[in-house]
C-alpha cells in the first residue's frame, strides 16, 4: 500500500509537469505559484480527512499536482529574478528543502498520527498566499510577453530596495514585434542542440531521482532508528549543498556532476556487499551515496534553468523533470518489490544507472553554462 500512495503523489508530479509547467510560461510564474500554494493547501486538508481509499487517492494525487507547480515556479522566478553571476541562488533554495526534510521527522515524533502530519505539511502553503504582496512577476517574462513598462516598473522597484538605480540603458530596452508565441514540445526538440540539451536531462533528471527518491525510502526497510536516520540522510544533505556553492562557479557544472555522480555510484555499490554486523559503517557508506546523488540533484536543477530560453524555462523545466516524477513512480515499486527479493537488489540496479549516466556527465556532452547569460527566447 505504502509504494502505491508514494507512486500515486508522484503520478500527480508528473501530470503537474505537463499542465502547470506550460501554463507558467503562458501566464505567469506568480499566478502558477500562488494558485498551487491554494491547490496544495485545499488538497492536503481534504487528504488528512478523506472519508475512504478512493477519496485520498484522488485528492493526493491533486496534491502532487499543484506541488509540482509551487516547486517548479517557485525556483524558475528566483534564478530569472536574478543575474547571470547569482544563480546559484537557486542553490540556497535548496538548502530549505534540506531543513524541512530535517524539521520532518521531529514533526513525525511528536505528532501522533498520519493525519497530523499531513496538516502540519500542509496549512503553512496558505501562508504562502501573501507572497502576492511581496514577490513581483518575473521581469524576464514579461518582457517575452511584450510587457516592458511593467518589467521595468518591478526592474526600478527592485533597484529601489537594494538602494540602487536603474541604469538608463534598460529604458531603452526594445521588445520585439515577433508575435507572442506559446510554448510547445516541439521548441525543446527543435534543433540538434536543443533536442540534445533535453534528451539529456530527461535522462539525468530520471536517474537523479530514482536513486534518491529509492535511498531515502531504503530507510524504513533497513532497520535502526527511523526518525535518527532520516534526520542524519537529511542533514547530509548541507555540505552537499555548500560545496556546490563553493566550486560550481570556479570549476563549471560538469566535473562537479561527474564526481557527484562517482561518489553515489561507488557509495551504492559498496553498502550492497557490505555485512550488516556493520551498521554504522554501512549507513555512513550510503550516506555518502546520499550526499552524492543530492549534488547531482540540484546541478541538474540549476542547469535545466540555463539551457532553456524564458519562453521556454518553465515548460522545459517541467517537462524534464517530468522523467524525476517517472522516477519518483518507479522508485517504491523498484524497492519493496526488490528488496524482497535480497534486500541490497535495488542498490546494485542504482549503480547500473550510474554506470549508464557516466558517458553522459563526463563526456564532453553535459553542457557548461556557468556565467553564459540566459536566452529570453528560442530564435537566439
Amino acid at each position: 500500500m505504502l509504494d502505491l500512495t508514494q507512486a500515486i503523489l508522484n503520478l500527480g508530479f508528473l501530470a503537474g509537469a505537463f499542465t502547470l509547467g506550460y501554463a507558467a510560461d503562458r501566464y505567469g510564474r506568480i499566478l502558477i505559484y500562488l494558485l498551487s500554494c491554494l491547490g496544495v493547501g485545499i488538497c492536503g486538508i481534504i487528504v488528512a480527512f478523506a472519508p475512504n481509499f478512493t477519496v485520498f487517492l484522488i485528492f493526493r494525487f491533486l496534491q502532487g499536482v499543484f506541488g509540482k507547480g509551487t516547486w517548479m515556479t517557485c525556483y524558475v522566478i528566483v534564478t530569472e529574478i536574478v543575474g547571470s553571476d547569482q544563480r546559484i541562488l537557486g542553490i540556497v533554495i535548496q538548502i530549505f528543502f534540506t531543513l524541512g526534510i530535517m524539521i520532518l521527522p521531529g514533526i513525525s515524533y511528536w505528532v501522533p498520527n498520519w493525519q497530523g502530519i499531513q496538516l502540519a505539511i500542509s496549512l503553512p502553503n496558505f501562508l504562502f498566499l501573501l507572497y502576492y504582496w511581496a514577490v513581483p512577476e518575473s521581469p524576464r517574462w514579461l518582457l517575452t510577453r511584450r510587457k516592458r513598462e511593467k518589467a521595468l516598473k518591478i526592474m526600478r522597484d527592485i533597484a529601489k530596495h537594494n538602494g540602487k538605480y536603474l541604469s538608463p540603458h534598460y529604458s531603452e530596452i526594445t521588445v520585439s514585434n515577433e508575435e507572442v508565441s506559446n510554448p510547445s514540445f516541439l521548441d525543446l526538440v527543435r534543433t540538434t542542440q536543443m533536442r540534445r540539451n533535453t534528451l539529456i536531462l530527461m535522462y539525468a533528471w530520471f536517474t537523479s531521482a530514482l536513486i534518491y527518491q529509492g535511498l531515502v525510502m531504503r530507510l524504513g526497510i533497513v532497520g535502526g532508528n527511523l526518525y535518527l536516520d532520516f534526520f542524519i540522510s537529511g542533514a547530509v544533505e548541507l555540505p552537499a549543498a555548500l560545496l556546490i556553492l563553493v566550486t560550481i562557479d570556479r570549476i563549471g557544472r560538469r566535473l562537479p556532476f561527474a564526481i557527484s555522480n562517482i561518489v553515489a555510484g561507488i557509495a551504492c555499490l559498496i553498502t550492497a556487499f557490505l555485512p550488516d554486523d556493520l551498521p554504522w559503517f554501512k549507513t555512513t557508506v550510503a550516506t555518502l551515496g546520499r550526499l552524492g546523488i543530492t549534488m547531482a540533484f540540484e546541478i541538474v536543477y540549476l542547469v535545466n534553468t540555463e539551457l532553456y530560453p524564458t519562453t521556454l524555462r518553465n515548460f522545459g523545466v517541467s517537462l524534464c523533470s517530468s522523467l524525476c516524477d517517472l522516477g519518483g513512480i518507479i522508485a517504491p515499486f523498484l524497492l519493496f518489490r526488490l528488496a524482497a527479493i535480497w534486500l541490497e537488489l535495488p542498490l546494485i540496479i542504482f549503480t547500473l544507472l550510474w554506470m549508464v549516466s557516466m558517458p553522459l556527465s563526463y563526456a564532453a556532452v553535459f553542457p557548461q553554462t556557468n556565467r553564459i547569460p540566459y536566452l529570453e527566447t528560442s530564435s537566439h
